[in-house]
């Protein structure tokens, strides 16, 4: 029994030749075929759809009623297969993209870089999720994700586009007060604030270059918000172990200064990836590859 999407097409051919063979040859097969296929189709139909004679092969009235519509079908599934194909230009791709992105590095990284991927590719509508909890793409129906930290996770495809740096700062003011940290140990008895983590609701530890992990205790300012932390060090309330893309113009500018250079620990990776899951469609591959390109042309210093 053969495909019936199949045996449309060898009718169309036989149909636009002049006989049976003609039309193995532009098919490409075996005359053998033609004949069998047309002969299934005919008993499926229950109807004769060709004359068949020596010389020639003339269609029936049936049979052009038949041509007619399955030229019409066999062009909409033509048309349904090339809907995400490889499109000549940003506007003939369309659909819907959803990502997920963290909530401060999102707004003020990506957001302007998906705005002018919107202007460029008009018939794309993005689906922005801002949070800082750790999503599972699958379950949660995203098409992409962006991720700062460490990923394991080997059932997504993900790439490591860049890296974060952590600086210990402070405030001049606070400095002035409490003199520099000379070692880790020094921050214990300084007030120094704590974030808290959304995905555990218990406060990230300060990680160091050479010496252990310390989990705060006693901080003087706690939040769960990275901007929230960045103004009460930025206001001298206490030292702030922060990733530079959120203190580095400060830094700069004399706002703050960073200590205990020597300890910054290990930076982590900013991660643009997808769900490890059949074809991938053009407009998802397209700003996949978009965010991967313009996180990797970022300097976060």
């Amino acid at each position: 029994m053969q495909n019936q999407l199949e045996m449309l097409r060898i009718f169309k051919a036989v149909a636009e030749s002049s006989n049976f063979k003609e039309a193995s040859i532009r098919l490409g097969i075996s005359p053998q075929s033609v004949t069998r296929a047309i002969k299934e189709l005919e008993e499926r139909l229950g109807e004769p759809l060709f004359y068949r004679s020596t010389r020639n092969t003339t269609i029936t009235e049936f049979g052009k009623q038949m041509a007619l519509k399955s030229e019409e079908v066999l062009e909409q599934v033509d048309t349904l297969f090339q809907l995400n194909q490889h499109a000549d230009t940003p506007q003939a791709i369309e659909g819907t993209v959803k990502i997920t992105m963290p909530n401060t590095f999102g707004q003020q990284y990506l957001l302007p870089a998906l705005t002018a991927f919107a202007k460029e590719y008009p018939n794309i509508q993005l689906d922005l999720r801002f949070s800082n909890l750790i999503d599972n793409v699958v379950a949660d129906q995203m098409d992409i994700g962006v991720r700062i930290g460490f990923f394991s996770n080997n059932r997504n495809v993900a790439r490591r586009v860049n890296e974060i740096k952590f600086h210990i700062v402070g405030a001049p003011a606070l400095i002035a007060k409490t003199g520099a940290p000379q070692q880790v140990n020094d921050l214990c008895t300084m007030p120094y604030t704590g974030l808290i983590d959304q995905n555990t609701g218990r406060m990230w530890s300060w990680t160091f270059a050479d010496e252990p992990d310390c989990f705060p205790s006693a901080p003087a300012f706690i939040t769960d918000d990275i901007k929230a932390e960045l103004a009460a060090v930025l206001a001298g309330i206490g030292y702030g172990q922060l990733p530079n893309f959120i203190c580095e113009q400060y830094i700069k500018s004399g706002q703050l200064v960073t200590v205990l250079e020597d300890q910054s620990p290990a930076p982590w990776g900013v991660y643009v990836y997808r769900p490890q899951r059949g074809p991938v469609a053009e407009r998802v591959r397209v700003l996949f590859d978009y965010l991967a390109k313009t996180l990797s042309e970022v300097n976060f210093s």
